[in-house]
């Protein structure tokens, strides 16, 4: 695998029980012993210090005996949000009071954190040979110490309040004047200083003293307001507050070029739970002219969220919405191990051990400027001590090989499903429709939960160039996207990119759309309808779902990006496979158009449906699942067969490295059965048995699973197949598989790169596989890459892949 440039390893400062340098550099060289499986491949180390919550940068003096108020809490230190008596009659949660984390913790001073991060430097370094960085954290919520500063002294920088009453720091928060000495400000704060000046300015003079690399905005901060909530500066709830947008943007702007003023140190982000669309729709966050300002940041990574609530559509989206484009060539995955504060350790329970926040997003990547495929080179680990201070060697011993196989089998060229970013059209929207990246970001979230497996990402001017440049570009790739507005580059990019054979899936209104790209879909607009509409389908399903959800939607405002619009054309290759009908009118909300002269080039278009999080409620919604049982989607099909109506569907992921394709899940609900089908067929997972059912390879899989697969049945009388490894035992192979229960099969075999005359097959052959009955097969192309193809195949094959 390639060198990864940094892994941080993020910590509290519970594990130093004592103030003694013996005991700090223990804990420190037990530290660095425990992750240096990891840590090796990296060309840099770090350390992420979680020392408080961040007051400890803005009450700093300067005076290095000062005692330190640190985060040695378990629960939230600023308690904002009422008391849930009816639930916790007792006062007992820990969103309802803290705990100490021991009952004797230790006294720190500026003095001993300056020795602390000198000693993790120094001990780092000394074990394991490479530069060894250490961060400082600001966080901008009442979580994790306690905070005079923003909770008594200057709450009037708290605007936000997603955990309780006036409980976030808003970045462009304007500060009172008060008479405190602090470091950088001896004589106190003046009336209307912007925060983002003192907070620079204090940084400034904190990291230096204390001897810091670099600085962590946690939770958003520097993102808008509300930077976990829907709701935001510029979105109340039920209405987008478009004339705010150009003053918002501004005040954002404005912090950070008042902290970059003041404050020369790199910085670390962490963004919000949400995608650059939301951000943008609800706190006028345009991540392009944060990118472009100048401002030397990372991006955010991945939330972690989904460790919270298992909603992996919005971790991927957010995640593949902030890599579309990025401001260097750098950005980061971030893997929640522990948490230091409230009493969880996500990978021993929200987890359960299982490592799909490690397979779905290390099998996300992003396609970079030059069409190449590209992964992070910053790892994080949050954090790798628990509530307690303790740092399990257990949970790096179980958690590293996951990482580094994700690492070793990334992906390396463009994922079967890739999707298309707005990025600079979201982020440089103004007033206009500013509810269409809301809308449109929900259903992309709605669409990865209901199991689309979308895990490549370009930006729309990358692929406009990119295609202009090469039309093979993505040939092999589903291309899903929003429907460009008529004066976008990507309208003529996709009509070419269809004519000449590509696949590709729209979605959104089309009452902005391009005149051109809409007859080509076979759509007009017609009057606009709104409210309730009855929903009709003409889509063919195998699989009977207990799940029969409400055909009925509503489409009102701007929450729905407006009405409906779309009639249909005669004549043109269109199939209309869902409608909206409302009293005498009738609206397209789901569509496929071929046409012969395509050379099997094919468009399918959804509406979509609108956002079900406005009530705090998460809900696949019904377009999002007609979209991906869409009619033949190109080859595939993606069927959930659910026991339980209430049950959620599983998350795919698949990607490509060298000669094998990798099919990743999150399945919320182990009953669920997973129904595969591509175009070369049904896949068989390694290691695993199916049932074909409805000519799909039909899984029971685990809570989380990663499978290879280098083997398609297209045609088989066959009612179940397995596929397996087995030991080589041959002096020349390096690697045997066999597959069972053939009956009049049509088989693809992928063979590895490079390789087409050292990948043998058998047929029905026996220990110790030298020979096999006669068979016929090519050597064939595929979308897959190079594969073997033989037909009438009966019984067992064995593939083996031999050395040079």
């Amino acid at each position: 695998m390639s060198k990864l440039k940094t892994v941080t390893l993020e910590m509290s400062l519970k594990p130093f029980r004592s103030t003694g340098q013996k005991d700090i550099e223990n804990v420190c060289e037990k530290l660095f012993e425990q992750w240096k499986p990891l840590l090796k491949h990296a060309d840099s180390a770090a350390v992420l210090l979680w020392t408080s919550d961040g007051s400890e940068i803005l009450e700093y003096k300067g005076d290095m005996d000062e005692e330190l108020e640190w985060a040695k809490y378990i629960g939230g230190a600023n308690p904002r949000q009422d008391w849930d008596k009816v639930n916790d009659p007792k006062g007992e949660g820990l969103h309802t009071r803290y705990y100490l984390y021991t009952s004797e913790p230790p006294v720190f001073t500026y003095a001993d954190l300056k020795r602390i991060v000198s000693c993790i430097r120094r001990v780092g370094r000394a074990i394991l040979g490479i530069p060894v960085l250490v961060g400082e954290t600001f966080d901008p919520g009442p979580e994790f110490a306690k905070s005079d500063f923003k909770y008594n002294r200057h709450n009037e920088i708290c605007v936000g309040e997603s955990m309780g009453r006036s409980s976030m720091v808003c970045c462009y928060g304007i500060l009172n004047a008060d008479d405190c000495r602090y470091a950088a400000f001896p004589d106190g704060i003046p009336q209307g200083m912007p925060f983002g000046t003192f907070l620079g300015k204090q940084a400034q003079r904190f990291l230096s003293d204390m001897g810091f690399d670099y600085l962590w905005l946690s939770n958003g901060f520097g993102f808008g307001t509300e930077t976990w909530g829907i709701t935001g500066a510029i979105f109340d709830g039920e209405r987008f507050i478009p004339e705010k947008i150009e003053e918002t943007q501004a005040r954002i702007l404005e912090f950070w070029k008042f902290f970059r003023k003041e404050c020369s140190y790199p910085v670390q982000t962490r963004g919000t739970n949400l995608t650059v669309g939301i951000d943008l729709a609800t706190d006028a966050v345009s991540h392009l002219k944060l990118y472009n300002g100048g401002f030397d940041i990372l991006p955010p990574p991945n939330s972690p969220w989904a460790a919270i609530n298992g909603d992996f559509g919005l971790e991927l989206a957010g995640y593949m919405s902030r890599m579309a484009e990025l401001p260097a060539e750098d950005y980061l995955y971030r893997f929640y191990l522990h948490d230091p504060w409230w009493m969880n350790s996500p990978w021993a329970d929200r987890y359960e051990g299982y490592a799909h926040d490690i397979f779905l997003p290390l099998a996300t990547a992003r396609i970079d400027k030059n069409g190449s495929v590209q992964m992070p080179r910053h790892i994080n680990i949050l954090t790798v001590d628990n509530s307690l201070g303790e740092i399990p060697a257990q949970c790096a011993l179980e958690v590293i090989p996951h990482l580094l196989k994700s690492l070793e089998i990334k992906p390396d060229s463009p994922s079967p499903f890739v999707l298309i970013y707005p990025f600079q059209e979201y982020s440089g929207l103004k007033a206009g429709r500013i509810g269409k990246p809301f809308f449109e970001d929900w259903f992309l979230i709605d669409v990865i939960n209901s199991g689309l497996p979308v895990n490549t990402v370009i930006s729309t001017e990358n692929f406009a160039r990119l295609y202009q440049n090469d039309p093979q570009f993505l040939k092999s790739s589903v291309l899903v996207t929003p429907v460009p507005d008529h004066k976008s580059s990507m309208n003529d990019a996709l009509m070419s990119f269809v004519s000449a054979g590509g696949k590709v899936m729209l979605y959104g209104s089309v009452k902005n759309a391009d005149p051109g790209l809409l007859q080509f879909m076979g759509l007009k607009t017609g009057k606009e309808v709104t409210g309730n509409v009855a929903v009709e389908t003409v889509l063919p399903r195998k699989i009977e779902y207990d799940i029969k959800p409400d055909r009925r939607l509503s489409y009102t405002g701007e929450l729905s990006d407006g009405g409906l619009h779309a009639v249909a054309r005669e004549n043109c290759g269109l199939s209309v496979l869902t409608w909206a009908l409302q009293k005498q009118e009738k609206r397209v909300l789901l569509s496929q158009t071929a046409r012969r002269e395509w050379s099997g080039g094919a468009l399918i278009w959804c509406r979509g449906s609108g956002c079900t999080r406005i009530e705090n409620r998460k809900s696949t919604s019904l377009l999002a699942i007609d979209f991906l049982n869409s009619a033949e989607l190109y080859g595939y099909e993606f069927h959930y067969f659910r026991k339980n109506k209430s049950s959620e569907s599983p998350v795919l992921s698949i990607h490509k490295n060298k000669s094998s394709l990798w099919v990743s899940g999150y399945v919320p609900d182990t009953t669920t059965e997973i129904c595969l089908r591509t175009p070369l067929g049904v896949p068989l997972l390694f290691g695993n048995e199916t049932e074909i059912k409805h000519d799909c390879a039909a899984y029971r899989m685990p809570r989380a699973w990663r499978c290879e697969c280098r083997v398609f049945v297209e045609k088989t009388d066959s009612v179940q197949l397995s596929c397996r490894e087995i030991a080589p035992v041959s002096y020349t192979g390096r690697r045997r598989f066999q597959v069972d229960g053939l009956i009049n099969a049509v088989v693809y075999i992928l063979i590895n790169e490079g390789n087409d005359k050292h990948t043998e097959v058998l047929l029905n052959s026996k220990y110790p596989f030298c020979i096999g009955e006669t068979f016929t097969y090519e050597l064939t192309d595929t979308i897959y890459g190079r594969a073997i193809r033989a037909e009438n195949i009966s019984g067992t094959i064995t593939v083996s892949d031999h050395i040079r």
